[in-house]
């Protein structure tokens, strides 16, 4: 019995050796070659795959996926002979297995060397500042040389990019003072713009006030000119009323233009800063008198009665307060 038991174990045992041999399973994101004898016939896709055991057996497990390469840090040097570091990281997706396992011994480190070379070739055909600033273009043109190279790997590249871009530090300070004196440079033409406006401005604004300015002395002038022609009207008018007055016979109306010239010219002697004493003429009881004469005219043109005129004082007289005094010039003056 023991033997009978020992038996069927191993018949279990041998049957799960062959059924693990006879089924294979696939990852999902991995292909699986199948080799007979050590030569290529087929690739398992993923899932549940059957191959015959002893004569099949599997070759190459790849991944299908897109994969992630780092490319090392190397120094290149640019067209115009400067010494710049660069490395790089480069996206990669293996499109046929078959191609990629049978076309080229170690995938990775192929694909690797190959865009190490064609970094040197695309940035040692450019300027440094090409370098520094078209890194669009030299993405385009790395990626479109590997991906020529390793098409027949069964690889697709997808991306190359620049992680890093260094220039020699004499370079980098070089470029930093270029940058400052290029950015002074556009301070003071960005402040000389600045005041240029400004003083178009200001030129501008004087110009609108010097016109405004004009505009009002012309408007002044024209209101001073209406102000005089209506003063002119008026005195005219007044003229002729007391031309119309003299010719009715008011012998009394000439005394208003004599009274108000002598009110006048007193007013200016009085207001002068260096005038000390006043000399009155001899004719003074005629001012007198005419100012006497307005004031009838005034009365009897308000419709007043006859009032007989005052008599002007004479020479030495007592009727007025005021005292006359024969001058050295003929004239008189008043002692107080």
């Amino acid at each position: 019995m023991e033997d009978e038991y020992i038996f069927y174990i191993v018949l279990a045992v041998l049957a799960l050796i062959v059924v693990f041999s006879f089924v294979k399973t696939v990852p999902q994101g991995q292909e699986w070659t199948v080799e007979r004898f050590g030569r290529y016939t087929r690739t398992l896709q993923p899932g549940l795959n059957l191959i015959v055991p002893i004569y099949d057996r599997v070759g190459q497990k790849l991944t299908m996926m897109e994969q992630v390469l780092e490319i090392p840090r190397q120094d290149v040097i640019t067209k115009d002979n400067a010494m710049v570091t660069t490395d790089g990281i480069a996206f990669y997706q293996v499109i046929d297995a078959a191609r990629a396992a049978y076309e080229v011994k170690d995938l990775q480190r192929a694909v690797a060397n190959l865009t190490l070379t064609n970094i040197r070739t695309v940035i040692g055909s450019m300027d440094l500042d090409e370098v520094l600033s078209k890194r669009d273009g030299i993405t385009g043109r790395r990626r479109r040389g590997v991906a020529s190279a390793a098409s027949p790997w069964g690889v697709k590249i997808t991306r190359i990019e620049s992680k890093d871009i260094v220039p020699p530090k004499d370079l980098i300070d070089s470029m930093a003072r270029q940058m400052k004196a290029e950015r002074e440079r556009r301070a003071e033409v960005i402040t000389a713009e600045g005041e240029k406006q400004a003083a178009v401005l200001r030129a501008e604004g004087q110009k609108q006030a010097q016109i405004l300015e004009a505009e009002g002395r012309r408007e002044a002038a024209f209101r001073d000119a209406e102000a005089r022609e209506r003063s002119a009207e008026a005195e005219a008018k007044a003229t002729e009323m007391v031309s119309a007055a003299i010719a009715a016979g008011d012998v009394q109306a000439i005394n208003y233009f004599i009274a108000q010239k002598y009110v006048e010219a007193f007013k200016a002697l009085a207001m002068a800063p260096n005038q000390k004493f006043v000399v009155v003429p001899a004719e003074m009881s005629g001012l007198l008198g005419s100012i006497a004469g307005i004031g009838e005219l005034a009365k009897s043109a308000l419709g007043g009665g006859d009032t007989p005129s005052p008599t002007p004082p004479g020479r030495g007289g007592q009727r007025g307060r005021v005292q006359w005094a024969s001058g050295e010039s003929g004239g008189s003056v008043p002692s107080t």
